[in-house]
């Protein structure tokens, strides 16, 4: 069993003991509850607060129905990252200690922790959503957090980069100086890829359930790729914590196109877009 991080951005590996089973096919809120459970009950209340993750779907052969994501190989996996070292390995302490964890009808024995392969971060990467990005914040009882925003519009980068800006102030990792001079933030949707899905009737935004304190809310989450225009320091911010809104709760997870990550994942974003 390997459980010790050396980067930040880790993918950890789970035995699958019941193959067939399923999860619902948007099921960030179920691994999300089970993130905080894990938090929760290793006790140090110093981390039940924390929220500088990020995290992706469940990966592994997989089949698609009425009722969700079916998983077919033995060994599922979770890309996980986080800001803190200490965080991280707080987290997996507790995961290990776990016989196993069920999410849906998975029943997962944490098995091993692989590190992301490492990638170069400049200021232009194109960037493939690992999971959904939620560009608006949602309030009980209120629509706001699911208007669409067109991805080629002022407004979708604008809203990115004010909520941006806003996480990495709130890390306390960034001087207000520095903050003022991350004013470059412009992201250019693939509006080839755009154009494939909608001509095939399939969907690049949807509605996406999540929980916080018991409420349950809905979000609209995006997910096509794109090219990122920002100093390389608010891209590296992004790569290791997300994109938008709730990354928190598994949403905004980028990889980098072309990385030896996507290649083992190719597919996954086209399955977001080929779900009911």
């Amino acid at each position: 069993m390997s459980q010790q991080p050396i980067s930040l951005r880790i993918r950890i590996v789970f035995s699958l003991k019941n193959r067939g089973a399923y999860v619902p096919f948007h099921h960030q809120f179920l691994l999300a509850q089970a993130i905080k459970g894990l938090v929760i009950s290793g006790g140090n209340k110093s981390f039940f607060d924390y929220s500088l993750y990020n995290f992706s779907g469940l990966k592994g052969q997989t089949k698609i129905s009425r009722k969700g994501l079916h998983f077919y190989s033995s060994k599922v996996t979770l890309v996980f990252s986080a800001s803190d070292k200490e965080f991280l390995d707080y987290l997996l302490k507790v995961l290990f200690e776990q016989k196993d964890l069920v999410i849906g009808s998975l029943q997962l024995v944490p098995e091993a922790v692989e590190n992301e392969d490492p990638v170069t971060i400049t200021d232009s990467v194109k960037f493939l959503c690992i999971s959904p990005i939620v560009l608006l914040p949602a309030s009980f009882n209120d629509e706001t957090g699911k208007r669409f925003v067109a991805p080629e519009s002022d407004e979708f980068s604008d809203l990115l980069y004010d909520s941006t800006i806003a996480r990495m102030e709130a890390s306390k990792k960034f001087s207000p100086e520095e903050l003022a001079d991350y004013y470059k933030f412009q992201l250019v949707a693939d509006k080839d890829y755009i154009s494939r899905l909608q001509a095939s009737h399939k969907k690049f935004a949807r509605i996406y359930p999540l929980y916080d304190s018991d409420i349950k809310y809905e979000v609209r989450g995006y997910t096509f790729p794109f090219t990122l225009y920002a100093p390389q320091p608010v891209q590296q911010f992004l790569y290791e914590n997300g994109l938008g809104y709730f990354a928190h709760k598994g949403f905004g997870m980028l990889d980098v196109a072309g990385s030896e990550s996507v290649k083992k994942e190719a597919g996954h974003e086209l399955n977001y877009a080929s779900a009911d």
